[in-house]
């Protein structure tokens, strides 16, 4: 069986490739671009940073800086009345996987209308609205070559997951510098976030040889790593290693896709304002405990990319240094549980089963070695409360 990839179409990898911007735009045959970010980015200078770039060649720039860490599609409308209005013909997405993620719908919905109800899974959007260039400047989402968005219905609360080669952006800068100025918790969220993203694309039901090849590197690269940018932020090699690792797990799960974790994490964020990496961190251990069994193989071999089993060490071993380690990390970068985050106890159970239910409605679960019924997902939510 085959499996069709998509990439970027050019990727900028190394320290300050964000100073390639306009060779980028100028491959690209692009001149008038629209910048989709935040205002923390833009406090931070990074904005500026690519706005100095520009010269007489390219016309006048704009920034759209109203983004917000869980994007709905009203946080988005201006933008895309913006991106109508100003005959843009590219898009500069620079931040965190919320902006991007942002500009990846402005790109479709400024071009093809409709709402973003209509672009929800199961519908794939395949026919590509305005380029766009992903700059991140987190090691966590993998946004920036990945095929999905996440945008928030707001009168739901539902996170609403969006799927297709059109989400694809058409570069990618990944620059570790730019993620120095991340503070530890940012780092730590972010960083789960990447590991889970390559432990559930190589569990995965779609895995494929080119999705285990990415994700087995994603982890050699991460694991070691996390701790030391929790702790030393300005370690450059860690960050360095970081950056590579997220963009080898986006490259991973965009075409081998996400699981059990995900699809019950959106739900969490969605309903309890849970920043994406931390209700992922939240499940993590236990997803994984749940789903061993299935494939206890490839769980063994997750340990052996993240350091903790050599080749020798049996599958059964490697699986409890497995689960022992997740504990760790979790432990070790301050994961709080729901009750520590703050989350009330009686409504985080009353919503368990609508939880349950919007995760399978996304496609996530359907990928996961050991398929969870509704009542079992209700479980694992209710032991993150243990």
């Amino acid at each position: 069986m085959s499996v069709q990839i998509k990439c970027p179409r050019f990727m900028q990898v190394g320290k300050n490739a964000h100073q390639q911007v306009c060779n980028i735009m100028i491959d690209m045959g692009c001149k008038k671009p629209l910048i989709i970010t935040d205002k923390t980015m833009v406090e931070l200078g990074y904005v500026n940073q690519i706005k100095q770039q520009f010269n007489n060649d390219f016309k006048p720039l704009a920034v759209f800086d109203e983004t917000i860490p869980e994007p709905t599609e009203t946080s988005i409308k201006a933008a895309v009345e913006l991106v109508k209005q100003g005959q843009f013909d590219c898009l500069i997405a620079i931040g965190g996987g919320s902006p991007i993620d942002s500009a990846k719908a402005i790109s479709v919905l400024s071009v093809f209308g409709g709402e973003m109800q209509d672009y929800k899974f199961p519908h794939i959007q395949k026919q590509s609205g305005l380029p766009i260039i992903a700059i991140p400047t987190t090691a966590g989402t993998g946004s920036e070559v990945t095929k999905f968005t996440i945008i928030t219905d707001q009168d739901t609360d539902e996170k609403m997951l969006c799927a297709g080669p059109a989400y694809v952006p058409a570069a990618a800068i990944i620059d570790y510098t730019l993620t120095l100025s991340l503070p530890p918790r940012t780092t730590a969220d972010t960083g789960i976030d990447a590991l889970t993203h390559a432990i559930e694309a190589y569990v995965s039901k779609k895995a494929n040889p080119f999705s285990d090849s990415q994700a087995l590197a994603a982890m050699k690269q991460l694991a070691p790593n996390l701790r030391t940018v929790f702790t030393h932020g300005d370690n450059e090699a860690a960050r360095e290693a970081m950056m590579l690792g997220s963009c080898l797990a986006g490259l991973a799960f965009s075409s081998a896709s996400v699981a059990l974790v995900h699809g019950m994490s959106r739900p969490i964020g969605a309903l309890f304002h849970v920043p994406h990496g931390l209700s992922n961190a939240m499940l993590l251990p236990s997803v994984t405990e749940f789903s061993v069994s299935a494939a206890p193989k490839r769980y063994a071999e997750c340990a052996r990319a993240m350091g903790l089993a050599t080749t020798e060490t049996p599958d059964e071993t490697a699986i409890k240094l497995l689960l022992s380690e997740l504990k760790a990390l979790n432990h070790d970068l301050h994961v709080p549980t729901p009750e520590q985050y703050g989350i009330d106890r009686a409504s985080f159970f009353e919503k368990c089963t609508i939880m349950a239910e919007q995760a399978i409605e996304s496609g996530s679960p359907g990928n996961n070695p050991r398929i969870a019924s509704v009542e079992q997902m209700v479980a694992i939510y209710r032991r993150l409360w243990e």
